[in-house]
């Protein structure tokens, strides 16, 4: 499949800060499973970006820039991605990092007794590393029902099942931390899902995860939509949670009011998109003010 995307922050402001910093991760990168054909990202401002490569492989870019009164930050990432499907199956990817880093806690991933509980009930009764990783999959997409704004971006994965509900990033991170409880390394991916039956505007950033199972390796899974990942997906950035690979973080010195809108379109066939676009489903990280 052929999809070309479009993907829009939009930073506004009641008084204006007078610098602005930020790190992007808007950059996806080329696997077995997807083919970069063109990427380009734009800020408003002319600011310069600078290129570099984290830990877990991601390609990363910062900023630094002011902004003046009565103005927008804008920042677009645009391109084109060719993407087939591996049956779940992720492999071709840069792999920095040994295994047992992914077995990590995070804050938002710790593993409540509810957590370990769910992971034992999926490990149960499963054939094998690979049924018990689709049984938490399934029993997660079960249980824990997709509600725009029920959470924030520092909800832990306890909160969120216990609930019965969130968004993308909360599946994904109760989905890490029963993969981790019971022994699967488990990370987070931050990216783009392709939706047949939805209009081009109306497409969002997404979250899902992928779990290593033993010779076979990473494994994509979305408990949102309850089944693996295929050529609908474009995986842009991993980490151990949503923190690891949001797509834009930063922080702000001065100004006061500011409020963020992120849109993403996406069209099959290589058509570029408009300008329009729909509320991301995912959570990003808010800037900070100092």
């Amino acid at each position: 499949m052929r999809l070309m995307i479009e993907h829009e922050t939009r930073y506004r402001y009641d008084l204006a800060p007078v610098s602005v910093i930020e790190v992007l991760r808007l950059t996806p990168c080329n696997s077995d499973s997807q083919s970069i054909r063109d990427w380009r990202i734009t800020v408003s401002g002319d600011a310069p970006l600078r290129r570099f490569e984290d830990a877990f492989g991601n390609v990363n870019h910062t900023f630094t820039t002011p902004v003046g009164a009565n103005e927008d930050l804008v920042v677009t990432a645009t391109g084109t991605v060719d993407t087939s499907s591996t049956n779940g199956v992720i492999s071709g990817t840069r792999e920095r990092l040994p295994l047992p880093v992914f077995l990590r806690e995070t804050d938002l991933t710790l593993p409540s007794p509810e957590i370990v509980a769910l992971g034992e009930e999926a490990r149960n009764g499963a054939s094998g590393l690979l049924d018990t990783a689709h049984r938490l999959n399934g029993l997660i997409n079960e249980r824990v029902k997709f509600v725009t704004g029920s959470t924030n971006v520092a909800t832990h994965a306890s909160d969120a099942l216990i609930a019965g509900e969130g968004v993308c990033q909360d599946l994904t991170h109760i989905i890490l931390a029963t993969a981790r409880a019971v022994g699967l390394p488990a990370r987070y991916v931050s990216g783009y899902q392709f939706a047949s039956g939805q209009a081009r505007d109306e497409h969002a950033g997404h979250a899902w995860a992928e779990i290593h199972i033993e010779d076979l390796g990473w494994v994509g899974f979305d408990p949102t939509a309850g089944g693996s990942t295929d050529d609908t997906y474009v995986r842009v950035a991993i980490g151990l949670d949503h923190f690891g690979a949001s797509p834009v973080r930063g922080a702000t010195y001065g100004g006061a009011g500011e409020t963020l809108d992120v849109n993403v379109t996406m069209d099959p066939g290589g058509r570029r998109p408009g300008n329009t676009g729909s509320q991301s489903q995912t959570q990003s990280s808010q800037s900070q003010s100092q």
